[in-house]
């Protein structure tokens, strides 16, 4: 582990800013010299990223969740998402589009993917469905290459049609438009990603997003499944074991990190939603080996 999760503008090279329209396509293995098929935990705060496994198997993980694959199989990993893999490098290869958060905004509008919830899925080869996803990866890798006259228009259509395609291979139900309270429970998920250390109050979130204490409880319940107090308290949660497993700091540091008083607190509230201490619970994930070593 590391004293803190690492955040790359691409793998391995630090932070930059963004214009808002930024794309990079690239294969995982062209940085295979950094990485030797053991990309270990990190996260993109300024883009989102595509990876289309077209040969090989390994172990990704997203946030706590480990998925074993086998191509063809394809993730879609917004910013700020802690991820990972593990494959054999002679073996295994895939292509990564990264596209700007600024861009993902405007691709909200013509995908009916959820974007801001990562997802892997994993398929067959001679599936008509994984065809296609293979095509639109080849067409937007080549176009990035060619950088001719309208590529990032170009490359922009591609992107949003790739991110339908994992919606329609994924069954997710498609529609055309957003519904009020998707949109809501939307800018209260950004919200509470920005603002959930802070411990702001309902009322706050309420206030700031210029909507009703009723409003907003409906838009959480019909998204999320649950009330928006449960909501800060998942987002705090999971603050709280990304910081358990990709890091070494101490329970006290963990609990003002995520909004908390003291780590007895911490641990209270740990314990009431897992089942488990903190400690415990670190433990034993690393015992799982969760983070590819």
């Amino acid at each position: 582990m590391a004293d803190g999760i690492p955040s790359f503008f691409v793998y391995g090279e630090p932070e930059q800013q963004l214009e808002p329209g930024f794309f990079h396509v690239e294969t995982v293995m062209a940085r295979r010299g950094l990485h030797q098929g053991q990309v270990k935990a990190h996260k993109h705060d300024q883009l989102a990223q595509v990876t289309y496994w077209f040969r090989g198997r390994g172990t990704y993980f997203i946030e706590d969740k480990v998925l074993d694959f086998s191509a063809p199989a394809v993730s879609s990993v917004p910013s700020g998402i802690v991820h990972g893999f593990s494959v054999e490098p002679l073996e295994s290869d895939a292509i990564v589009i990264s596209i700007a958060d600024g861009l993902m905004l405007s691709a909200r509008e013509r995908t009916v993917l959820a974007i801001d919830a990562p997802i892997m899925v994993a398929g067959t080869r001679d599936d008509r469905q994984w065809q296609r996803l293979s095509q639109l990866m080849d067409m937007i890798a080549e176009e990035y290459g060619t950088g001719a006259f309208g590529t990032q228009s170009m490359m922009a259509s591609l992107a949003s049609a790739i991110l339908t395609q994992i919606a329609r291979l994924a069954s997710l139900a498609p529609s055309p438009s957003q519904s009020p309270d998707v949109m809501l429970a939307t800018q209260l998920r950004r919200m509470i990603d920005a603002h959930f250390r802070e411990n702001w109050s309902v009322g706050r979130y309420t206030d700031v997003l210029a909507t009703t204490p009723h409003l907003l409880a409906k838009a959480s319940n019909a998204a999320f499944g649950m009330p928006v107090k449960e909501l800060i308290n998942e987002r705090r949660l999971l603050e709280a074991k990304r910081l358990l497993l990709f890091t070494v700091r101490s329970l006290e540091d963990i609990a003002y990190e995520i909004g908390l008083r003291d780590a007895a607190y911490f641990s209270r509230f740990f314990r009431l939603r897992t089942g488990m201490a903190p400690s415990d619970w670190r433990r034993l994930k690393l015992t799982e080996a969760v983070v590819p070593s």
